[in-house]
């Protein structure tokens, strides 16, 4: 079993990561994913997850009349196409969506897009898949460097992963000005027994002042909570 103090310490004590994914299996070897997102300027905080008829998740303005600017914000998070479980922080999941419809691949569908067109912040773009069979993988696309922006995709591929245990992406590193895009690889952090245990888990470590909803996937069935209720 992995040593996840120190990562979950470094989520716990961060003030801003970000948006987030995490990509793993359980005790029993149930596919998890869970995705939250956060938000610094009332734009972003104005937001919920609502579950739709499809069982895609959504994001929607609380309050529509405080909406300012939808782009980058208001986005399927989650959705299922081919069987395969679709997780991300943008409209990126409708392109990796639509590209597996089409007889298409994952990475396919991420050789078309880049990283956030928010400058200075060049937000990455993380995205994770779990297929039928259990593999999956995890993506960010980010900007190689912020005075002169070019394209960068690491893709992570796993035939399988280790029970308790998940794989997380965050947009960034820490607060500042411009934010920090996430470095390195995936950190290693633990899956719990339960979709409400990681709801709790994970809601709880986020900071209060910035986070905004979150989602669990545990085997197709959907938890959510939002900050706005």
């Amino acid at each position: 079993m992995p040593d996840f103090f120190n990562n979950v310490q470094w989520l716990k004590e961060n003030g801003y990561p970000g948006r987030g994914i995490v990509m793993g299996l359980g005790a029993g070897g149930e596919r998890v994913q869970i995705y939250w997102i956060m938000g610094r300027s009332e734009n972003s905080k104005n937001r919920i997850f609502v579950q739709n008829s499809d069982g895609s998740v959504s994001t929607k303005a609380f309050d529509e009349k405080k909406l300012i600017d939808p782009s980058l914000i208001i986005y399927n998070p989650f959705r299922v196409a081919k069987e395969a479980h679709i997780i991300s922080n943008g409209d990126q999941t409708d392109t990796i969506a639509e590209f597996l419809n089409a007889g298409k691949t994952f990475e396919d569908a991420l050789k078309t897009r880049t990283y956030e067109p928010d400058a200075p912040n060049y937000t990455p773009r993380i995205s994770g898949i779990f297929y039928p069979n259990g593999s999956y993988a995890l993506s960010i696309l980010k900007a190689s460097d912020k005075q002169n922006p070019k394209r960068e995709s690491i893709i992570i591929e796993k035939e399988t992963g280790t029970p308790n245990t998940g794989e997380m992406l965050t947009t960034y590193e820490c607060d500042g000005d411009p934010l920090q895009s996430f470095a390195g690889l995936p950190r290693l952090i633990p899956i719990k027994n339960t979709a409400q245990e990681n709801l709790d888990f994970y809601w709880d470590m986020l900071n209060p002042k910035y986070r905004v909803s979150i989602l669990v996937n545990w085997q197709n069935s959907i938890l959510i909570r939002n900050a706005n209720v």
